[in-house]
């Protein structure tokens, strides 16, 4: 069996397998960080810069800072070796969005204003492990220092406060203990398909506390279950929230395919190029490109997972193409290829809802040119204590 780039560190650049020379996909990639992180393009930029050390990715949907966005920057700016960045958007998020103390102590409000006043004081657990995984390959990649920059034990004791809060009284952990599924929040008892990273959990299984890796190894297997349970057996389709058994919770209007549910596609996508995991269900994805072949990106909308199309048009339709082309992570032949094309050739997106839409747009990019890397520990070199 073929394995992943976890253990040989080759990283398959689906770009160059349909025949894009490499020098145009690393201009694309530095054009599209250009575009994205700079105030050179304002009809695309979603990074901005505040003082001398803080920085934010802004929701232009929404004009608020959210979690998300925040742990998105991070790991693109590692990926990207730009700790200058990195460093920028976590010291802000530390600033502001981090709680001290009350209910959800330990976690970080979800969404703030462009000034770091909360707009809210609860967590949403899709930003908190993309801080974790970020602030390992940091570590990793660039090593530790003093506080709020000892990148290892800020995502070790976050993850310990996902697990085990509420443990000595108040509070909630971010994933369910009995069943290891994430919730869609702390206080409930459903799940958000789309926050499945059985890959991420992965890698928490060997870096996160030593008597918490047991339970990331559980949550690694029944995250890459559950994702294959929650998607529609035909379409592919998952809803954006969903119940522990898998089908779809319609609270608020929420269970139905929609802007959450695109990163389903993107998450079996690196879970694969990283492990290629039997368990991983690749079929989904298969089926999600077949459903949307004969789809224009114009007339893409929300749908009930079962295919069944609403009036109502997709928030996100660039970010959903971007999804489906990432997707060939995990897929072959010639459908699979056409994605990959038609996406490298497809403009970032412009106008007041760019930014989820560019997010995983960044992220597709870098995933299929080989450039989603995972930031092993170097041998000898890890100090648990920060440096000077």
């Amino acid at each position: 069996m073929t394995k992943g780039a976890y253990y040989t560190d080759h990283y398959q650049n689906r770009f160059t397998t349909v025949g894009i020379d490499q020098t145009a996909v690393q201009a694309k990639i530095v054009d599209t960080w250009e575009r994205l992180f700079t105030d050179n393009h304002p009809e695309t930029q979603i990074y901005f810069e505040s003082g001398d050390d803080l920085g934010y990715m802004v929701d232009t949907g929404n004009n608020d800072v959210r979690t998300e966005g925040q742990s998105y920057g991070m790991m693109m700016a590692v990926q990207m070796n730009r700790q200058d960045i990195f460093d920028r958007i976590w010291k802000w998020s530390k600033t502001y969005m981090y709680m001290e103390e009350g209910l959800h102590k330990g976690y970080f409000a979800w969404s703030c204003q462009l000034d770091g006043t909360k707009n809210a004081y609860g967590p949403a657990p899709d930003g908190e492990e993309y801080f974790a995984l970020a602030l390992y390959f940091a570590s990793h990649r660039w090593g530790d220092r003093k506080a709020p920059f000892d990148y290892h034990r800020q995502a070790t004791d976050l993850l310990k406060t996902c697990v085990h809060n509420g443990e000595n009284g108040s509070g909630y952990p971010m994933w369910d203990r009995d069943n290891h599924l994430i919730k869609f929040v702390p206080e409930v008892d459903f799940s958000d398909p789309s926050y499945h990273l059985p890959h991420f959990y992965q890698l928490f299984s060997e870096w996160a506390d030593p008597l918490d890796r047991p339970f990331w190894q559980a949550a690694t297997v029944q995250s890459r279950r559950y994702i294959e349970k929650a998607a529609h057996p035909i379409t592919g389709l998952s809803p954006e929230y969903a119940f522990y058994d898998g089908t779809p919770n319609h609270i608020r209007g929420f269970g139905d395919f929609f802007s959450d549910s695109y990163r389903v596609s993107c998450n079996i996508g690196l879970d694969y190029q990283w492990f290629h995991a039997p368990e991983t269900p690749v079929q989904v994805n298969e089926k999600l490109q077949l459903f949307f072949k004969d789809i224009p990106m114009r007339d893409y909308r929300r749908y009930k997972i079962n295919g069944d199309p609403f009036d109502e048009k997709a928030l996100h339709p660039v970010g959903l193409f971007a999804t489906l082309a990432m997707g060939s992570l995990a897929t072959t032949g010639e459908l699979s290829d056409r994605y990959v094309k038609d996406f490298f050739n497809m403009p970032l997106r412009t106008g007041e809802r760019r930014y989820y839409d560019n997010c995983l747009y960044f992220f597709s990019l870098l995933s299929l040119a080989g450039q989603f890397n995972i930031y092993k520990p170097k041998e000898n070199e890890y100090n648990p204590n920060g440096g000077d």
